[in-house]
């Protein structure tokens, strides 16, 4: 996200500064394996490590669709995967959660573990369902308490003494170092108030937030924001004033409200992520997203739902890869006239 939103700039004509925490660049996407000696993370003393993906980690969404307008990303010959790491054998493991790291997580350590059991705030108060594929994966009810020896008690009444308890729960938004004396707040994971999830009225242009929405494609989603930002900065692109940001964003807080979303979900933006793409786009004065990747990305979804063991090495969709490749060598070409 950081160096995109960089480049943005730079081409926009603007000097840039980067703080980067880390030693190099590429955030929660850099892998590394250095973990806290604290698992609960209750010494306050304790060195704090900011934890990367993992290791087995297989995006969820193709890699053309992840990449960026004039920068695929290609498989380079000659590399192979890094090994993956698991829990050690014969564990009973608990993960909390049900959304894309859950999935994933839960089938890699069904492969090693003795029993995996999965906790989902989703599932209605009885469900005890094994999932389809697997001898050791069952699918829970919330858990309803945890006990000093160990076992998980769920709310279908059903208890297993856990080795391991893994939250893939998501994450908080938190800006500790942002003082802004209440013009923008955190509330229920709900940023804001923001105009279109970037810009904050009460500082704009001088503050926006890049990638608070979610469920999108995430890169795409980073360069068209890098994009609107970059304009708006340098005066090529106008913003509305303050108070007709305030009207927007009031308005469509009022929409959620009345739709029963709670503000957690303020940020999600799921099948309507193409729309707003679509106007960032036409804010920038550049093209709107691909029909391939529009196309590529809804079939995924699509597989996701229907076949989650395999739709990763099972793929129908040959002709808009075709398209994407077509789309990125006519971009490189007019980048090099």
């Amino acid at each position: 996200m950081t160096s995109i939103t960089a480049r943005e700039l730079r081409r926009e004509g603007h000097s840039v500064v980067v703080f980067e925490r880390q030693k190099h660049v590429g955030g929660t996407w850099n892998y590394t394996d250095h973990v806290e000696r604290d698992p609960l993370s209750v010494d306050p003393t304790r060195p704090i490590v900011y934890s990367s993906v993992y290791r087995s980690l297989r995006t969820n969404l193709p890699r053309e669709c992840m990449g960026f307008t004039d920068f695929p990303f290609v498989i380079r010959p000659g590399e192979s995967r890094d090994p993956r790491r698991f829990p050690r054998h014969g564990e009973v493991v608990v993960i909390i959660g049900s959304s894309s790291s859950a999935v994933d997580i839960s089938r890699d350590v069904a492969g090693v573990a003795k029993e995996v059991h999965v906790a989902s705030w989703s599932n209605t108060a009885d469900t005890f369902i094994k999932q389809n594929g697997h001898t050791n994966l069952w699918m829970h009810s919330v858990i309803e308490r945890v006990q000093e020896d160990g076992s998980v008690v769920f709310q279908n009444g059903k208890t297993v003494l856990a080795d391991v308890i893994m939250h893939c729960t998501g994450y908080k938004y938190h800006f500790p170092f942002l003082e802004t004396s209440g013009s923008v707040a955190v509330d229920d994971n709900s940023v804001g108030p923001l105009y279109k999830h970037v810009f904050s009225p009460a500082f704009a242009p001088s503050l926006s937030f890049i990638g608070i929405a979610w469920k999108v494609l995430p890169f795409h989603l980073f360069e068209l924001q890098s994009k609107w930002i970059s304009g708006v900065l340098s005066g090529r692109i106008m913003l509305p004033s303050k108070e007709d940001m305030m009207v927007e964003i009031k308005t469509f807080y009022d929409t959620l409200e009345a739709q029963g979303i709670p503000k957690r979900y303020t940020h999600y933006l799921g099948l309507s992520q193409f729309e707003y793409f679509d106007w960032l786009a036409s804010q920038c004065g550049c093209s709107g997203t691909e029909k391939w990747r529009k196309e590529m990305c809804l079939t995924s979804f699509m597989r996701v739902m229907k076949h989650p063991e395999t739709y990763r090495d099972e793929w129908e969709d040959h002709h808009l890869v075709s398209q994407a490749y077509q789309d990125f060598l006519s971009i490189v070409l007019i980048n090099k006239i």
